[in-house]
């Protein structure tokens, strides 16, 4: 028998991603430890810790609150991943530009479950504001 967010396909995505940080995270300097490794490890492994627990929520509204934390984890990854690039600190920036495009297609699928869980009588967070241009930044 296995746990409903095992057999949930975002959350092993989830799963794929967080090995692609945490191996993006290795090859940062040890100056980074605490100002980058530290919080990209932490916001990735939270990516698929709330959909785990999400999964478990008595309603859907409550699940699409786990899903909500979720993505904005996913985001601080992101957001990350440009101090990386910034700081030139990847002399081969193509694990970066992997691990962000695999941000997108997480990200795409994260905010297809919330939707599909909300209401239509809750607030929304309007979903063209996460919308990035098709230009890889690096």
């Amino acid at each position: 028998m296995s746990y409903k967010f095992e057999r949930l396909e975002v959350w092993q995505l989830a799963m794929e991603y967080s090995d692609m940080i945490y191996a993006l995270a290795e090859k940062l300097p040890r100056s980074e430890d605490f100002n980058l490794k530290s919080p990209i490890t932490r916001a990735v492994t939270s990516v698929s810790l709330n959909i785990a627990e999400g999964s478990t929520s008595q309603t859907d509204p409550e699940q699409a609150r786990f899903v909500g934390l979720a993505i904005r984890s996913l985001i601080e990854t992101v957001a990350c991943q440009h101090h990386i690039h910034r700081r030139k600190y990847l002399a081969d920036p193509t694990e970066l530009r992997e691990a962000y495009l695999f941000s997108r297609k997480l990200f795409a699928k994260l905010q297809a479950l919330r939707s599909s869980l909300k209401s239509e009588h809750q607030i929304r967070d309007n979903a063209e504001e996460y919308r990035t241009d098709p230009d890889i930044p690096f």
